[in-house]
């Protein structure tokens, strides 16, 4: 599998795309540029980020903005809230159970079920 394949075939920002699973876990793909992630949070769940491209200013409550740059990994523990957001396109990789909501419990105008994902 190349990452950068199914990278090429996500053409909506904030729309992360399912690549592989392993156990109860999906591991996905997606861009992101600008603003539109609203605050939000898994109550139930921890979610990793890994920057493949890019850089990511990343927003969790609690803490300072920080930003993330290709190389970087990072886990939000269940039920912190976050959101991030990009001035360039920045490529991510999300591991994250499967039962993970996109957006937690926020509904937005990009929030996508699991089923868009696959």
């Amino acid at each position: 599998m190349n990452i950068n394949d199914h990278l090429s075939k996500v053409n909506e920002y904030f729309s992360p795309k399912v690549i592989g699973e392993v156990n109860d876990v999906y591991v996905k793909v997606a861009k992101i540029k600008g603003e539109d992630i609203p605050w939000h949070n898994h109550k139930n769940e921890d979610e990793a980020f890994f920057i493949l491209e890019g850089k990511l200013l990343f927003e969790e409550e609690g803490r300072d903005p920080f930003t993330m740059n290709k190389g970087d990994f990072y886990v939000v523990k269940k039920g912190i809230n976050h959101r991030v957001s990009s001035e360039k396109e920045c490529h991510i990789m999300l591991i994250e159970n499967k039962s993970t909501a996109h957006t937690g419990e926020v509904n937005s105008a990009i929030t996508k079920s699991v089923e868009e994902q696959l």
